[in-house]
């Protein structure tokens, strides 16, 4: 059996070991990459999975603004280790953190990823949302799930990182 426990400093190495494993130094080309640099983790909503073994999965959240005003969350990376997928473990980990996200008032999520994986937890596309990413993105991989109902109404423009708290509410 296996543990979710909140992100620590000293999980870092074990982290960056399992997301290199997951998805190779090419990673750090990616856009969703590019916009975490200027953006800070939210630390309630970087947790771990972790067994005897060591480190199972991780997943980490991102702050940032959609069109200069509205405040959204980035999910991702998230990373489960090859011998543990298709155990439940990354759903539990999705599902855990968007009610802990929208029990802190958080009200969209934005991600890059595979529609019919993330589509059972409630995201759409995000492009037809009327939102922008800052550099190359496959545009049916660019994804957005409302928290809150209406929260997307009237919601346009580019999604950049948001270097401190956005205010949420």
């Amino acid at each position: 059996m296996y543990e979710i426990t909140h992100e620590k400093p000293q999980d870092a190495v074990a982290i960056d070991h399992l997301l290199d494993t997951s998805f190779g130094e090419e990673r750090f080309r990616k856009t969703a990459y590019a916009i975490r640099q200027n953006s800070t983790p939210i630390p309630e909503l970087c947790l771990i999975a972790r067994d005897e073994s060591g480190l199972l999965a991780t997943i980490q959240y991102w702050n940032l603004v959609i069109g200069d005003q509205t405040a959204a969350i980035l999910l991702g990376p998230i990373a489960v280790r090859p011998a543990e997928k298709g155990k439940g473990i990354g759903i539990t980990l999705i599902r855990d953190t968007l009610k802990i996200a929208k029990n802190l008032d958080h009200k969209l999520v934005v991600l890059v990823g595979d529609p019919d994986y993330y589509g059972r937890f409630g995201f759409i596309s995000a492009f037809d949302q009327g939102l922008q990413l800052p550099g190359p993105v496959d545009a049916h991989r660019f994804l957005v799930c409302e928290l809150e109902a209406g929260a997307l109404s009237g919601v346009k423009g580019m999604v950049n990182g948001a270097g401190v708290t956005a205010e949420v509410g």
